[in-house]
């Protein structure tokens, strides 16, 4: 599943730390270059035979042109297999997406839309997304309230992210998913409520649930830390998840990860690739990566981060086919500590098969079976080990955060 990144935004919103750079103008033509030199080098050093998903992120993707699209994945599919179903999605800003522009891209060949920025997501604070048809994510922070979106730094207005809906919906309709945000400075449990029936009006089949993350070195979590705003009690959050997933749940969708809910089968695909642990291949500036380099005849699987600063990183692609800024190979430990992190994030949790194939020696049932942290937890009704696997129960899904702790350490001490 190759990720490229787009580094650049218009600007930076107030909760953001990602990787994004604001400048004042872009040489597209040479990202561009970049961006398809790159992968063709790490897909040939992977040598995968077939991708499953291609996933633009950013940044903001959506300022890039539909021929950087089209370039990137055709670049894909000239290294390996890309079936006709496999997903590929765009993350897209409201302020710079017209209906035209999402024609653009669909003819580029993006099938799934992410409308608005990816939002760094946390586990609910009360324990501390395979289908031909596209699948459109749209950011709506909350109600469309546009206090809420100035607070938050957003460059649209919440008629512009109406608008950017309406396009969304008319060029692939009834495959609309909605990312909920909760948790904002000042936000009460009766506004929640009122958020959540506005957006039961507008969903369809796929809802995203993130919790705000006040971030260390961004602008809101310097206006909480400093008094400016005020930051809603730990109860409260608490309540605010359980009160979606109960709601949720009840109007018939599926909790099928611990932000994310699905009905009529509707799951982001990609997103569970990652939960899954399988191979992804970041291209661009700050990309992640975990593959195998089959290409020079290893046979571990390396994780990868290419260089952060675009500038730097395109003059490392120019002269050496890549821009990897560090390479580390996992051992059998940190595979299955990642493994049994993510994992634990989905309803179906981790399957014999697929702990099997990252500890064929050593079984679930013998790491988690015996005696230990995990026994006690099964007894406590927070996990479950049986012949599908190791889960959580939907109580344990809740504050997974403070189980991995113990789970981790007898899997490091087994």
């Amino acid at each position: 599943a190759p990720c490229p990144q787009w580094p650049y935004c218009r600007k930076r919103c107030s909760y953001c730390n990602f990787n994004t750079y604001v400048v004042p103008a872009v040489d597209e033509a040479a990202v561009r270059a970049c961006l398809v030199r790159e992968a063709q080098t790490l897909l040939r050093l992977s040598q995968v035979h077939s991708v499953t998903s291609v996933f633009f992120g950013g940044g903001t993707p959506s300022l890039g042109s539909p021929s950087t699209i089209a370039a990137v994945l055709e670049a894909v599919a000239g290294a390996a297999h890309l079936p006709a179903g496999a997903e590929v999605t765009l993350e897209a800003n409201p302020s710079s997406t017209s209906a035209a522009l999402l024609v653009g891209f669909r003819a580029a060949g993006v099938n799934r839309l992410s409308i608005g920025v990816q939002v760094r997501g946390a586990l609910p604070a009360a324990a501390p997304a395979a289908s031909r048809d596209p699948i459109v994510t749209v950011l709506l922070p909350q109600s469309l309230d546009d206090a809420e979106l100035r607070m938050l730094g957003r460059e649209h207005t919440a008629a512009e992210a109406r608008k950017a809906v309406e396009a969304a919906r008319g060029l692939f309709p009834g495959r609309t998913s909605i990312d909920l945000l909760f948790g904002l400075p000042g936000q009460s449990r009766d506004a929640w409520a009122q958020r959540l029936e506005a957006t039961l009006r507008l969903c369809d089949d796929h809802i995203s649930l993130y919790q705000l993350t006040l971030e260390p070195g961004t602008a809101l979590a310097a206006q909480v830390r400093g008094g400016t705003l005020p930051a809603p009690p730990q109860d409260v959050l608490a309540d605010m998840y359980q009160t979606a997933r109960n709601v949720l749940v009840a109007t018939g969708f599926r909790h099928y990860e611990v932000s994310n809910f699905a009905r009529k089968g509707a799951l982001g695909t990609h997103n569970l690739s990652y939960w899954r642990a399988d191979e992804y291949i970041g291209v661009g500036p700050g990309a992640h990566g975990r593959f195998v380099l089959r290409g020079e005849g290893g046979c571990s699987r390396e994780a990868r981060v290419q260089i952060l600063e675009p500038v730097s990183w395109m003059r490392e692609v120019q002269s050496q086919g890549h821009g990897t800024r560090s390479r580390a190979v996992l051992s059998p430990l940190e595979q299955l500590e990642e493994l049994l992190t993510l994992g634990l994030r989905t309803d179906e949790g981790i399957t014999h098969e697929r702990w099997g194939h990252f500890s064929p020696q050593l079984s679930l049932q013998a790491v988690f079976g015996e005696q230990g942290e995990a026994r006690a937890l099964q007894q406590e009704g927070w996990l479950v080990l049986d012949s599908g696997g190791l889960r959580c129960t939907w109580a344990g899904l809740a504050v997974l955060d403070s189980l991995l702790p113990d789970l981790l350490w007898q899997l490091q001490r087994v």
